[in-house]
């Protein structure tokens, strides 16, 4: 790129020629192909149904909208796009409109080309200066988009109204050659929608009573929640019939993907090393969000966004990393930590009127239970299946049924942690054979999951309080909780159960 070009001259002779955005777009993006450049870096899950379907708008020339659910990275990948333009371009120097020296579309360009000609003076802007984007609010007026007269301006420059010099131009028409991108676009009222129709397909701005057309050389790119269409607004038929292409995203489909979009964009990173994680808690976490998703507490037509799991795993690490704190020890992960994900839950869940009368909380545990028992039966046989239950767990149950029980504080330290869990008869046989970890103290974990996965199957009692999770007998737990006294097993009829 010739960027030494200071004057249209220098700029003729240097042998730089015009094309339009959507051209320059779609030979870089052939280029970056060929050469095997990742344009949309980061974006995960996407590889074979919308990023090719963004290539192909792009390839074609197209206007295009991402339409989707909240937190599925519709933002994220607008904001790549300018990765396609060329590093730099000229402008004729002073233009608002960033002026094309050999085809300005201004007032100002045209004149200043007239008056020097060659000499007119030129200036290489960067593609981060050619990306624009608006959040649509009601309060949008077309005055931000396109623009309007300037009465102040008048007054200073001493011009009058009908001068085009006098007009204060929107944010689309100052990203001319560039990219502009309206999020949420149905929040858009439907009279400024209108518009933008021009734009859209004569690619030209009208502004007040001027008997002038602006040519607009821009790619327009949309954001839309379907939900919106019906709950804030709508996009109105004539817009959606100029938009080209749209394009509709979607959730991670599997629980890999969702474990990869999270590990790369939670804030992990404690104290200058990256926190251990162990994978099985990397899929309960994201198995929340598909739990979710299916749950019929949470209201499916909102969507669960992606950024919920990203929150919650940085609310299960700071849960290890406050005990490590008070204990003065390293960082480590634990299940209560898990079920410290519930604030991260409860704002970004939008319940169903049922799920409002068990209430957030409640629902988020049910949530969190069920992504454990989920995830359980992919490392541990099926608890449900008897025959099977029976001989993996029976010394388990047994322990605890003889009167065995094991209190984990929140903030216990690591020895005692072990220790009460490995004084637990069968457990740690149990995740040796079937969880196999690859370090002794990732077995601890996993026979930590063992105990929450067993009372999520009915076989374990369990008693929460605020910073302290005890297990014990299924039998035992349910009768201290209707008031029994243990004391008095002489007079206890089990016949009476």
């Amino acid at each position: 790129m010739v960027t030494s070009a200071k004057t249209l001259g220098a700029l003729r002779d240097s042998g730089w020629t015009s094309k339009s955005v959507k051209e320059e777009l779609r030979i870089n993006l052939i280029r970056y192909m060929k050469e095997g450049t990742e344009v949309f870096e980061g974006i995960k899950g996407y590889e074979k149904t919308v990023l090719p379907q963004i290539q192909h708008a792009l390839l074609s020339k197209h206007d295009f909208i991402l339409l989707g659910l909240r937190g599925q990275a519709k933002t994220k990948m607008i904001r790549l796009l300018p990765r396609l333009l060329d590093e730099y371009i000229p402008v004729i120097k002073g233009s608002e409109l960033m002026d094309d020296p050999f085809e300005p579309i201004s007032s100002f360009g045209k004149s200043l080309v007239k008056e020097l000609g060659d000499d007119t003076p030129i200036e290489w802007i960067h593609r981060t200066q050619r990306f624009a984007e608006k959040l649509a609010t009601p309060d949008t007026s077309v005055a931000d988009l396109i623009g309007d007269i300037d009465p102040i301006k008048a007054a200073t420059e001493k011009r009058s109204l009908a001068d085009e010099l006098v007009i204060n131009y929107g944010l689309i028409p100052r990203m001319n050659r560039g990219i502009f991108a309206i999020n949420e676009l149905p929040d858009l009222q439907p009279r400024i929608q209108v518009a933008l129709l021009n734009i859209m397909q004569e690619r030209d701005i009208q502004i007040r009573g001027f008997n002038i057309r602006i040519p607009l050389d821009v790619l327009m790119v949309f954001s839309a929640n379907p939900e919106d269409y019906t709950n804030r607004g709508n996009i109105i038929t004539p817009l959606k019939d100029r938009i080209d292409s749209q394009i509709i995203t979607h959730y991670p489909k599997t629980i890999d993907i969702g474990v990869e979009i999270t590990g790369q964009e939670a804030w992990a990173n404690r104290n200058g090393s990256d926190t251990v994680i162990p994978n099985f808690i990397r899929e309960i976490v994201e198995q929340v969000a598909f739990e979710a998703r299916k749950s019929e507490y949470v209201d499916q037509k909102s969507g669960v966004s992606a950024r919920m799991t990203i929150t919650a795993m940085e609310q299960l690490v700071s849960s290890a990393e406050r005990r490590s704190i008070a204990t003065g020890e390293p960082l480590s992960i634990r299940i209560c930590d898990v079920y410290h994900m519930v604030p991260a839950l409860t704002g970004k869940l939008e319940l169903v009127y049922e799920g409002e009368q068990e209430g957030a909380v409640s629902v988020a545990k049910v949530l969190i239970g069920k992504a454990i028992n989920t995830i359980f039966k992919k490392y541990f046989p099926d608890p449900q299946k008897k025959k099977e239950a029976n001989k993996e767990y029976q010394r388990i149950v047994q322990w605890f049924s003889k009167g065995g029980s094991v209190e984990l504080p929140d903030s216990l330290k690591q020895a005692d942690y072990q220790k009460r869990l490995a004084s637990v008869d069968g457990l740690e046989d149990l995740v040796k054979k079937y969880a196999k970890p690859a370090k002794a103290s990732e077995a601890f974990i996993f026979m930590d999951f063992v105990l929450d996965a067993m009372h999520q199957n009915s076989m374990l009692g369990r008693d929460d309080l605020d910073d302290s999770t005890t297990y014990s007998d299924m039998v035992g737990s349910m009768l201290g909780s209707i008031g029994f006294d243990e004391s008095d097993t002489d007079d206890f009829d089990e016949s009476r159960f």
